[in-house]
């Protein structure tokens, strides 16, 4: 395995550009739909619970399988694994901006979070196993700020693209990405794997968990109709994700060892990863909504009224880290949620004919301020609460976490806030729906300060900084692969 390339060489600089390019298609992408929205049930006649399928078919099988991703990079090559995921994230995309309905959408958006499970792990992967070690952290530090600039843009790009040629580009434009991304994979990237024996993969714990995953948001999305199939449904998820907790304790080579929860602090920083990121996913996916179908903007000033907050945690995240590297992560923790909570309390000012400057901005200021305080300290103490060879596995757990919350919150979020299934149709019934929403996620977030208060401590004097700090994105925390003794190293 090749893990001596210089950063300043060509190849360098040719391994950079692929791990940008294949993570950027996934961010971006993340982060464009929501605008694109409003449009999409539109044209297609869709109701509500459409266009939650629509965001969380992506989510679903990107959280249920981005753990056994990086498993297979691992073990068959983390550049054909890498390969494979960009190519299928492009096929994916294609049928996507082709669908000609809801259905055939739903589904291709299903398909592009596979391909997302695979390409996502797998280029920050490539960086870590191609680089030497004395250029690694560098090189992940600029594929983390490309990477934050891409989040940035996502959503003016997606608003520009859904007023302009329409919102079917928003996944076509995926396709030349990925033209350009494979063959400069094939001919400069260095093949890689873990050459050690390996057990077999936990294919039916991964199984389990993207099942659960499935049935319960089914439930949620389709409670509305409060018929016994729903019922049913819930039963079955419930049931499924006991069987994945059953199996995770009795398998040899589990996806997710029960024993890692041990760390009470590891526990203590995913529930609050869990409450954190579900009010982030509910909050992005409910403003794109709000911003067009009450306060009247274009896709496009939607997309851009978004801007600010990811631009702080571009600018600022960095920063934010070694703070609390000084004085520890439980301010930041418990300081960050209470922002973020301030934030959506503002969001409340946002009605018809809102004024951008006098009631988006601030609210979204704050947010970003908040986000800032919290990120990058939430990514540093999951890391340093358990040991540096199950860092890679901590990041990943942690990763999935944040993906399924925000999964959860948009399926469950309409739910709680009384949205009916044409909401979105209408501005005044809408408006008073994200209301009641914004106040259900300051209150998780509330909840979130609050456990971050009670269990995180300051990490031992001798655990490593993570490398991977400056991430932007604003679906999920930054995705760390496990490193040691200069290589990648799986469980």
């Amino acid at each position: 395995m090749s893990s001596d390339v210089r950063l300043a060489s060509p190849q360098g600089k040719w391994i950079l550009l692929t791990t940008v390019l294949g993570s950027s298609m996934a961010m971006v992408d993340s982060t464009v739909v929501n605008v694109a929205l409003p449009r999409i049930g539109r044209d297609f006649g869709a109701d509500l619970a459409a266009l939650q399928w629509t965001a969380n078919a992506y989510m679903l099988t990107l959280a249920g399988l981005i753990l056994l991703g990086g498993s297979l990079g691992d073990r068959y090559g983390r550049r054909k694994v890498f390969v494979l995921g960009v190519i299928w994230f492009a096929a994916a995309s294609l049928l996507c901006g082709l669908a000609p309905n809801v259905g055939v959408l739903v589904a291709a958006r299903a398909l592009q979070g596979i391909g997302g499970a695979l390409l996502t792990p797998g280029s920050l992967a490539l960086i870590q196993a191609s680089f030497h070690p004395d250029d690694r952290a560098r090189a992940v530090g600029l594929w983390s700020g490309f990477g934050g600039i891409g989040a940035a843009i996502g959503p003016f790009l997606g608003g520009w693209l859904v007023d302009g040629p329409g919102w079917r580009w928003v996944f076509l434009i995926n396709v030349p990405l990925a033209l350009a991304c494979v063959p400069i994979a094939v001919r400069h990237v260095p093949e890689s794997a873990d050459g050690r024996k390996h057990g077999s993969f936990d294919v039916l714990g991964a199984a389990l968990g993207a099942v659960a995953l499935a049935l319960v948001t089914y439930a949620l999305i389709e409670a509305r109709n409060g018929s016994l199939v729903v019922a049913l449904t819930a039963v079955a998820g419930v049931a499924a994700g006991i069987a994945f907790v059953y199996v995770e304790k009795r398998r040899p080579d589990p996806m997710m060892p029960p024993g890692i929860f041990a760390s009470r602090q590891f526990t203590a920083v995913n529930l609050v990863t869990l409450c954190v990121y579900a009010a982030f996913g509910g909050f992005f996916f409910l403003t794109a909504l709000q911003l067009q179908v009450v306060a009247g903007y274009s896709a496009l000033q939607a997309g851009t009224a978004l801007l600010p907050t990811t631009a702080l945690m571009l600018l600022f995240s960095a920063r934010s880290g070694e703070l609390a590297q000084r004085i520890g992560p439980r301010i930041p923790l418990t300081v960050g949620p209470l922002l973020c909570a301030a934030a959506m309390l503002l969001m409340l000012r946002v009605g018809q004919d809102a004024s951008y400057l006098a009631d988006v901005l601030p609210a979204l200021l704050v947010m970003g301020t908040g986000m800032v305080t919290l990120v990058a300290p939430l990514t540093a103490t999951v890391l340093a609460s358990v040991d540096t060879a199950r860092a890679g596995l901590a990041s990943g757990i942690n990763n999935a976490a944040a993906r399924a919350a925000g999964l959860i919150a948009v399926a469950a979020l309409p739910l709680l806030a009384g949205m009916g299934p044409e909401a979105y149709r209408s501005a005044g019934a809408f408006d008073h729906a994200f209301d009641r929403a914004m106040l259900w996620c300051a209150g998780v977030l509330v909840v979130g300060s609050v456990l971050a208060y009670a269990t995180v401590r300051r990490p031992a004097p001798d655990c490593r900084r993570p490398e991977c700090l400056t991430h932007g994105s604003i679906t999920a925390p930054p995705l760390e692969p496990q490193v040691g003794k200069g290589r990648l190293e799986a469980e």
